[in-house]
């Protein structure tokens, strides 16, 4: 029931809060432009800076971005801790998640529910931390201001008292396939 409500709200062109493989999140369909644009109304946040997409796997990704070099194969084999991917051309995505020179932040989540919601909904879906812009990053359902709770089309029952606030780690693709870490 929990799945299939995040599910008719993405749908939609909602969004939904959503505990991820990071971080508290608030997500929509990475393909929406007025469903990503709500995100960044939610979240006051300043429309330059771009967001991070979760992909349910490697094909799902290989959709979105123009190439997916062999490096990437190398980052991600044996990872244990989440790692989001900047690729340097995006392709399908509403174009005011990508950054100005086109490149997007990619994550597949390790497990959990996040994971199950790409997976079921079938497209990437933004994934931002469920805060203000500039404020902290909430640890629990009671941390999430109100203003975000009374925006959002969906809130996912937590289970836990507290979540994760360690982001993922950020590496990013060079058109020449070389890689920089943005945050380790």
């Amino acid at each position: 029931m929990v799945l299939q409500n995040s599910l008719d709200a993405l749908g939609r062109s909602g969004v939904v809060l959503f505990p991820s493989d990071t971080v508290l999140g608030l997500g929509c369909d990475a393909t929406n432009q007025d469903a990503v644009n709500t995100v960044f109304l939610i979240k006051n946040r300043p429309q330059n800076k771009s967001l991070i997409a979760l992909v349910a796997d490697m094909e799902m990704l290989a959709t979105y971005v123009e190439s997916i070099p062999q490096s990437v194969h190398e980052i991600l084999k044996g990872n244990r801790s989440p790692t989001t991917i900047v690729y340097p051309k995006a392709k399908g995505i509403a174009p005011i998640a990508t950054a100005e020179d086109g490149s997007m932040a990619f994550r597949i989540p390790k497990s959990g529910f996040a994971l199950d919601l790409v997976k079921s909904f079938g497209k990437p879906i933004i994934a931002t931390s469920a805060n203000i812009s500039g404020e902290p990053i909430p640890e629990n359902e009671s941390q999430i201001d109100r203003r975000i709770l009374e925006q959002v089309d969906y809130v996912v029952p937590l289970k836990s008292d507290t979540y994760p606030v360690k982001p993922s780690r950020i590496i990013q693709l060079t058109i020449d396939g070389k890689t920089k870490t943005i945050r380790p």
